[in-house]
């Protein structure tokens, strides 16, 4: 494991490491209709089948996204990467029938990018980066990895736009949780966890950063409430 962890990373190693092992059933009960996230966010990559795309998973965890990707472009050439080995390990498992599949264990927020890539991809990972600034910058360097025609995309936990649409993103979270969980332990333990660890950003926001920095045909694939599928395209 390279000794370059943030700081705000490395105080939250751990427990994605702890939880490695359940969560693909934690995923489920908390993050709402995972399903469609995931269906969306590869329905986005504009390639063939048959295409052998080279695809970044940034923050990858147990496979899930990276296994839709490869169950809808068989010959893609995927790199997984994520901050825990135990996840990866998990990964691995996963996607035991697809050998070009390469694993890296990293902080995405660090990682300096080799080659070029014709998508990269991330869900439910990249909130994690402490400041918005350090999202930008990642933002810049995905731009800069990208090939022509590349795209990225990412599935993701955002900020409302203003305090009080994100009190209405909030409650609707917890109604969600509250068909899977007790109130108890949802206000216990996974409010106070999404406080500690996360840091979204304003959807809006992010959508200008990508046009920004030149992303074309930037655009919300999905949405719901303070869950979103978004990105662009390298022209």
């Amino acid at each position: 494991m390279p000794a370059t962890l943030s700081p705000h990373m490395d105080a939250i190693k751990k427990p994605f490491e702890d939880e490695a092992r359940e969560f693909d059933r934690i995923i489920l009960t908390l993050i709402p209709h995972y399903p469609q996230i995931v269906e969306a966010l590869v329905a986005a990559i504009p390639f063939e089948g048959s295409a052998s795309a080279r695809v970044m998973d940034l923050g990858c965890g147990t496979g899930t996204v990276a296994k839709a990707v490869l169950s809808s472009f068989s010959n893609a050439q995927l790199t997984c990467l994520d901050l825990a080995e135990n996840m990866l390990a998990m990964a691995r498992i996963k996607l035991e029938g697809y050998p070009q599949v390469n694993y890296r264990t990293a902080d995405f927020g660090r990682f300096e990018f080799e080659g070029s890539y014709d998508a990269v991809v991330s869900s439910l990972a990249l909130h994690h980066l402490a400041t918005n600034n350090d999202k930008r910058r990642l933002y810049r360097q995905i731009y800069a990895s990208l090939s022509a025609g590349g795209v990225f995309y990412n599935a993701d936990v955002v900020l409302g736009s203003s305090d009080f649409l994100q009190a209405v993103y909030m409650r609707q979270w917890r109604a969600f949780m509250l068909r899977n969980l007790s109130g108890e332990e949802i206000d216990a333990r996974w409010i106070p966890k999404h406080e500690a660890e996360d840091r979204p950003a304003k959807l809006t926001d992010q959508l200008a950063w990508l046009a920004e920095i030149g992303f074309t045909d930037v655009d919300v694939i999905w949405k719901y409430y303070n869950f979103a599928v978004y990105g662009g395209r390298k022209l």
